[in-house]
C-alpha cells in the first residue's frame, strides 16, 4: 500500500468514526417536542349515477363534516369502471360565523331557488347557495326538480320548507 492510498484509508475511517459517534449523539437525545409530519381533514367519499343523488351526497357531506366542527369542500370528481361516478368531500376547518338570523318561511308560498348549470361541481355550488338561502331564513332545503333543458344544461329547483 503507497502512502497516499494509507493516508486515504486512515482519513476515511476517522471521517467514518466522526459520522459514527455523531449519529449515536443524535439518537441519544430525545426531542423536547413531537414533530408534526402529516396533517389530513377528514374527508367522505360517495358514489352517485344521478344529479339527485349528488345532491344528497352533498347533504350527507355536510352532516359528516359538521361533526368535525368543519364544512365541507368538493375535494375530487372521479368515474368508476363500472361507470359509476365518484365525489371526494373535504372537512374543512372554518372561522367560527354567527348563525343567521331565523326568519318563519310561510309553509304555504316557501320559495323556490331555480338555478341552470352544465356539470357536477355547479349543481353542487348551486345547492350551497340554495341551502344557505333556505337556512338565512330559518328553513332548511329540499331540492324538488332536476331537468335537462334543449341545449344540454340542466336545471335544479329547489325549495325551501319550514323546519
Amino acid at each position: 500500500m503507497t502512502a497516499a492510498a494509507s493516508a486515504l484509508a486512515t482519513t476515511t475511517m476517522r471521517t467514518a468514526g466522526l459520522l459514527g459517534i455523531l449519529a449515536l449523539a443524535a439518537c441519544a437525545q430525545p426531542y423536547s417536542e413531537p414533530q408534526q409530519v402529516q396533517v389530513s381533514n377528514p374527508s367522505v367519499t360517495y358514489k352517485y349515477r344521478t344529479d339527485q343523488e349528488l345532491v344528497q351526497a352533498n347533504d350527507r357531506a355536510a352532516a359528516y363534516c359538521s361533526t368535525y366542527q368543519s364544512t365541507h369542500r368538493t375535494a375530487t370528481f372521479g368515474t368508476d369502471p363500472d361507470g359509476s361516478k365518484r365525489v371526494v368531500f373535504d372537512c374543512v376547518k372554518s372561522a367560527a360565523v354567527a348563525a343567521p338570523p331565523t326568519v318563519a318561511v310561510a309553509p304555504s308560498m316557501p320559495p323556490n331557488q331555480t338555478y341552470t348549470y352544465f356539470t357536477d361541481q355547479e349543481l353542487l355550488d348551486a345547492s350551497r347557495s340554495a341551502q344557505n338561502y333556505c337556512m338565512s331564513r330559518g328553513s332548511s332545503q329540499v331540492s324538488s326538480t332536476i331537468t335537462t333543458n334543449p341545449n344540454g344544461s340542466r336545471t335544479a329547483t329547489f325549495q325551501c320548507v319550514p323546519r
